[in-house]
């Protein structure tokens, strides 16, 4: 079984209301398509990467050659783990948790996107609460980063209620203009005062080689 030879299939955070894990194939079709059909106002582009303007087409392909990318490219000091998060047996979005030598730094960054139809229900505030355990309690981190643009209050107001603090700011060109970036950061013991989001994580022990741990 592939699970065997890549025990992070495995790997399976839940929440409440979601389930956090590595998507096989049809998970991943899933959550392309869910990119292809929109996961923002089109007036406005929160993400640098500007894959969202993209024919959609173009937005399926290039998020499957992502995920695939990203497996091909795993180390135990230089990894991306690109989750799925799924509500009632369906794929809402996705979260990751990244970290270069995370080993020494002990520290890790979070991304996530959810499908429009699934926004404004709290289910963000989980998805991010469920990579903040893992890496706080599951693998040890001392602190975990966050960046969205200046314009973005849905994701601060997540970052805030987590715990989070200003980390400085970082400028973007986005659509051919400059756009300000606000970085957060949250260490242990603001995530323990923080915390809220019971969380469960099954299979990680097999996993911590693949993390340098």
């Amino acid at each position: 079984m592939i699970i065997d030879s890549w025990p992070l299939f495995g790997l399976v955070l839940r929440t409440s209301r979601l389930e956090l894990r590595l998507p096989g194939l049809d998970r991943l079709a899933e959550l392309a398509d869910l990119a292809a059909s929109g996961v923002h106002d089109p007036a406005r582009q929160p993400f640098v990467a500007e894959w969202t303007d993209r024919p959609a087409d173009e937005v399926v392909r290039g998020l499957i050659q992502f995920h695939w990318a990203a497996w091909g490219a795993w180390r135990p000091d230089n990894w991306s783990l690109n989750l799925v998060a799924i509500a009632d047996g369906r794929v809402i979005g996705t979260q990751s948790l990244d970290g270069r030598d995370f080993v020494v730094l002990r520290e890790a960054g979070t991304g996530s996107w959810i499908g429009r139809r699934h926004q404004g229900q709290g289910l963000g505030t989980e998805m991010r609460a469920a990579v903040l355990e893992l890496a706080f309690t599951g693998l040890g981190a001392r602190f975990v980063t966050s960046e969205a643009f200046a314009d973005n209050h849905a994701s601060y107001a997540v970052s805030r209620k987590l715990g989070y603090t200003d980390d400085g700011v970082q400028r973007h060109v986005v659509r051919g203009v400059p756009v300000v970036g606000r970085r957060l950061r949250l260490d242990r013991d603001s995530w323990e005062a923080a915390r809220r989001v019971p969380v469960e994580i099954d299979g990680l022990a097999r996993c911590r080689p693949l993390f340098g741990l």
